[in-house]
């Protein structure tokens, strides 16, 4: 750019400008056509979105943290309390594992059900790791935030991206999904389940979307949905918009049947 003359320089290569408050609405745009653009030449028409906490780590991880947090005398509740949700990982890391082998069997030329996560560490992770390790692409849609960690390496090169704006980053997360797993998490977890839960309950989402809330004991203290029906906050009916359950079996399986009836006749990305 010659900075002497702006009048002289083309509108997108004006880095001032295009980082400017008038050139939002461009940069918005962008964070749609770009992803789009990659999404269309690598065929990813369908995702299976895994969401939970960025802060679990695997056995492994929290059984060395706890033996070196018992040597030198550290805080060993939290040691032993990441010890105890470190199973979160594990079965993340599985079900991505064996959905990602269920979607490469199917007869289709697009890629079909990829493992999609916030891109990030913990039960994004491990899902993502999952998917590496059954030798498949997986998604990471990551968003800049001042305490940024470093993307997971498991995730696949060529669909990793980096969102600035939340909204862009969560349409892609709503857009391309066939169905979204909760694992225990957050504020961030919380925001993203209860924005699922609202459109399809109220019908914006209009394709069928199984959601799973893994982890029964976690989420049974976290949210009284049963407290939501008595109050009269939402329909005894609503609570069908989730299966509940603790085990990586039961998640596979339901997964795959509602997968197999609906997401198959249903290619590609709707709202």
């Amino acid at each position: 750019m010659d900075s002497s003359n702006p009048g002289k320089t083309k509108a997108y290569s004006n880095k001032r400008f295009l980082n400017s408050r008038d050139a939002r609405p461009l940069r918005i745009l962008a964070e749609y056509i770009e992803p789009n653009s990659r999404f269309e030449h690598y065929n990813i028409d369908d995702t299976i979105v895994f969401m939970g906490s960025a802060r679990t780590v695997s056995r492994e991880q929290a059984e060395t943290a706890l033996s070196e947090s018992d040597a030198a005398g550290g805080d060993l509740e939290s040691a032993r309390n990441k010890l105890r949700l470190s199973k979160y990982y594990d079965a993340a890391k599985e079900l991505g594992f064996r959905l990602t082998m269920w979607s490469k069997q199917l007869p289709d030329d697009h890629r079909r059900f990829v493992v999609c996560t916030g891109g990030g560490p913990g039960i994004m992770e491990a899902a993502n790791r999952g998917a590496s390790e059954a030798k498949g692409l997986n998604v990471g849609l990551s968003i800049s935030l001042p305490t940024e960690e470093a993307g997971s390496t498991h995730i696949t090169r060529e669909l990793s991206f980096q969102f600035h704006y939340f909204f862009m980053r969560k349409f892609w997360f709503a857009y391309l999904a066939k169905a979204v797993v909760f694992f225990p998490g957050g504020f961030g977890t919380l925001d993203e389940l209860f924005e699922i839960l609202t459109l399809v309950q109220t019908r914006k989402i209009r394709k069928h979307l199984p959601c799973v809330l893994f982890g029964t004991e976690y989420w049974d203290e976290i949210i009284n949905f049963d407290a939501l029906v008595r109050q009269g906050s939402i329909d005894a009916q609503d609570l069908d918009l989730l299966f509940r359950t603790d085990s990586v079996d039961e998640a596979y399986d339901f997964l795959i049947r509602e997968l197999g009836e609906y997401g198959i006749k249903e290619p590609g990305a709707t709202l």
